[in-house]
């Protein structure tokens, strides 16, 4: 079982063709042994006692969270839905923010990281290496300061490219791990998971073809973190 304790299910969006979750931390998105959940596993439950469906339901992963994220997650409910937002995802027609607490002080108001990362499949960690090293991908993200917190500051983090623990690898080799990352050098404790949030997520509807804006509110950790009212 995951070391934290679950929330109920927190649907952010539904319609008939896309379903939309704040996940909670130390939920896994999917890809779990058997026997330990997962946010698929409760979404499909929660679609079949909600909609009286009989035999298997099926819902499309198109965006996912590592286990200690919490945040935004899209989950299709048909096919269509899935293949049409696949796309505009691969096609990097959508907009993706974060929100990272991180340990220090960042002096910047804003700025870039451009690195690049090669997977650590033993150790299931991404590392930063030179261009030239087999396997390396480029990662870039760019962010923003909100505020800061003392010897903690709030950024706002935006990808270009969607990398494996992209935002916890980057900030830490910014110096600035995201706070509870002990994985990726974080030395403070974070009550639940770690301080990233997938925080806002903008697509076009793969039905209706209109902009369609997902936010999900602040666990309440951060509340107690003294970021009450932020939002």
């Amino acid at each position: 079982m995951p070391n934290f304790p679950l929330n109920p299910i927190d649907v952010l969006y539904e319609d008939n063709h896309l379903l939309v979750l704040n996940k909670p931390a130390g939920l896994a998105t999917m890809g779990t042994p058997e026997g330990i959940p997962t946010l698929l596993e409760e979404a499909k439950l929660y679609v079949k006692d909600r909609y009286n469906k009989p035999g298997n339901v099926y819902l499309g992963v198109v965006s996912r969270l590592d286990a200690p994220v919490t945040g935004v997650v899209l989950l299709a409910r048909t096919s269509k839905a899935a293949r049409r937002m696949t796309e505009q995802f691969r096609g990097r027609d959508v907009e993706k923010t974060y929100w990272a607490l991180v340990e220090g002080t960042v002096d910047r108001v804003c700025g870039d990281c451009v690195d690049w990362v090669r997977k650590d499949e033993r150790h299931r960690r991404m590392h930063v290496v030179g261009p030239t090293m087999p396997g390396a991908k480029q990662a870039r993200l760019s962010y923003r300061r909100i505020k800061l917190l003392g010897n903690k500051s709030l950024l706002e983090v935006s990808l270009d490219t969607g990398r494996k623990h992209q935002i916890r690898l980057q900030l830490s080799t910014l110096g600035h791990p995201i706070i509870g990352d002990r994985k990726y050098k974080s030395v403070r404790r974070w009550p639940l998971g770690i301080a990233l949030h997938a925080r806002r997520l903008l697509i076009n509807h793969p039905v209706r073809n209109e902009p369609l804006e997902l936010i999900a509110p602040l666990p309440a950790a951060w509340d107690e973190a003294g970021l009450s009212g932020i939002e």
